[in-house]
């Protein structure tokens, strides 16, 4: 099933008319139209906008449900990379229909920052498997290394940053599933 067609299904599950869905996530309704009809791609950013407004994780647009599995081989997980930040996000969970889930992360640290939205709800906890990463949790800065790990209430992210050179990879768990 293409992104479009997931994004009408799950819109009209919602009985959202396509003009209310355009008003909440402040895009056209002919747009939005070429985009149910996989006409057009949107950006990563307008998919966070519409996954919110129908209340579902990025994933699932992005990704094919998987069946009954639990075991994600290696060689079988799915991946989104987000080129303009130079960020690669690998799902270790075998659907987006659960509780929570686990994310294997990579960051280049010649980029920055990962791109944030903020979620009401959530908790997350990151470990550093490579690398440094620099967390902004409200006011407070936090310098991780390799091993370290930190958890927190997802609203209070502010920001990640990739510190040191070469590339930092993190794992993440997350409750409710945000992508």
């Amino acid at each position: 099933m293409e992104i479009g067609e997931k994004i009408k299904q799950r819109r009209k599950e919602l009985g959202l008319s396509l003009r209310e869905l355009a008003e909440k996530v402040e895009l056209t309704a002919s747009f939005l139209s070429q985009v149910e009809r996989d006409q057009t791609s949107p950006s990563i950013d307008s998919l966070r906008k519409i996954s919110q407004a129908l209340d579902v994780p990025v994933f699932f647009f992005l990704l094919e449900q998987d069946g009954p599995s639990p075991v994600v081989r290696r060689n079988q997980r799915r991946q989104i990379n987000l080129p303009e930040v130079n960020v690669t996000y690998q799902l270790l969970t075998p659907n987006l229909n659960r509780k929570m889930e686990m994310i294997l992360a990579e960051l280049d640290s010649q980029n920055g920052e990962v791109p944030l939205v903020h979620h009401q709800h959530t908790e997350e906890c990151i470990l550093v498997l490579d690398g440094e990463l620099e967390v902004t949790l409200g006011n407070e800065v936090y310098s991780l290394q390799v091993g370290d790990a930190i958890y927190f209430d997802g609203p209070m992210l502010r920001r990640l940053r990739a510190t040191g050179t070469g590339r930092v990879r993190y794992l993440s768990v997350i409750t409710p599933p945000i992508f």
